[in-house]
């Protein structure tokens, strides 16, 4: 299960640091699943391997335009470059609105079957290798999170079964362990699920909107590697803006990802205000929500960094690519 940054920043993009937008691919295969899409997201995807052909689902997590932006250019590519293949398009009402009406002024023009499915609680959608379902945040908007749950794990064979019911092995175990029923010359049906197990337990992550009381991910979050979750501020700058943006601080995230025990936490959606290296005195730098995430969290802790990519092992281990 591999995660590439595609932006990273809150608000406004920064010289090197795009708005937000992180791509999701299964272990096999080329298709792969989109978390929001803001300005310049088909740009960023010229720099990696990612074809936008290939992709199957775009999650998006609220209507503000850092998240969405780049929606329609994407979208609008897809057809310039002869997509064929359905599109999935996750979110709030608004995204969809907001599509239409850029359609309608722009005469933007999309062929290939798009569907639109309102987030809800009840969300329950499979593309690109994850079964995908959606938890209620607090933010200014309408904003959701995600939870992308890995299908295609491998099945195991339950030989001894059936070796013990008379079953010679023999081409039909391959299709039972392909997850294929099979008829037995004597007539008999027999279905894949009672004879195979998953031969591991399912990678999960769970991508987060902006949200200011991370709490409420505690139901997505049961049983997740990764939680990618924003820190637009540290915990100083939070207090001094007020609780009007409805944004966390690495400090609260941190504490939340703790308590749930969940092994690997990933920050991103940095205010343009932290900068990687301080230009004059009293710069505020991205070192600074680190360390304090850092203070809060025993965890594998990484910071975002646009076209990075991380692997989670099957092991559940991150590792960077």
């Amino acid at each position: 299960m591999k995660i590439t940054f595609l932006g990273t920043s809150s608000g406004a993009p920064t010289r090197y640091r795009n708005l937000s937008a992180t791509a999701v691919q299964p272990e096999r295969g080329k298709p792969w699943v989109l978390v929001d899409c803001g300005e310049a997201t088909q740009h960023q995807l010229l720099r990696t391997p990612l074809s936008p052909l290939r992709l199957e689902a775009i999650l998006i997590t609220h209507i503000h335009g850092d998240h969405c932006y780049g929606l329609p250019g994407l979208l609008a590519s897809c057809q310039l470059n002869g997509r064929t293949a359905p599109l999935t398009l996750v979110g709030p009402q608004a995204v969809w609105e907001y599509l239409q009406a850029v359609m309608q002024f722009t005469e933007m023009r999309i062929d290939y079957p798009l569907q639109f499915l309102p987030v809800n609680e009840k969300l329950d959608v499979s593309a690109g290798g994850f079964q995908i379902s959606a938890a209620p945040l607090s933010h200014r908007t309408e904003c959701w999170g995600y939870r992308l749950r890995e299908t295609q794990v491998p099945l195991q064979l339950n030989v001894e079964r059936l070796q013990a019911e008379g079953i010679a092995p023999g081409p039909g175990y391959a299709h039972l362990q392909r997850g294929e029923d099979l008829q037995l010359a004597d007539g008999r049906w027999l279905s894949s699920a009672d004879y195979t197990q998953l031969s591991r337990r399912p990678r999960v992550a769970v991508i987060a909107g902006d949200n200011d009381r991370p709490e409420l991910l505690a139901g997505l979050c049961e049983g997740a590697d990764l939680l990618v979750h924003e820190a637009t501020y540290t915990e100083d700058i939070l207090l001094q803006v007020g609780p009007e943006p409805q944004h966390s601080s690495a400090e609260r995230v941190a504490r939340f990802a703790e308590q749930q025990r969940i092994p690997n936490l990933i920050l991103t959606h940095f205010s343009p205000r932290y900068l990687s290296k301080p230009r004059r005195q009293g710069d505020r730098l991205v070192a600074e929500i680190r360390a304090e995430a850092r203070r809060h969290y025993s965890g594998q802790l990484q910071l975002a960094e646009d076209l990075a990519s991380w692997l989670i092992s099957r092991d559940g281990m991150l590792l960077p690519l």
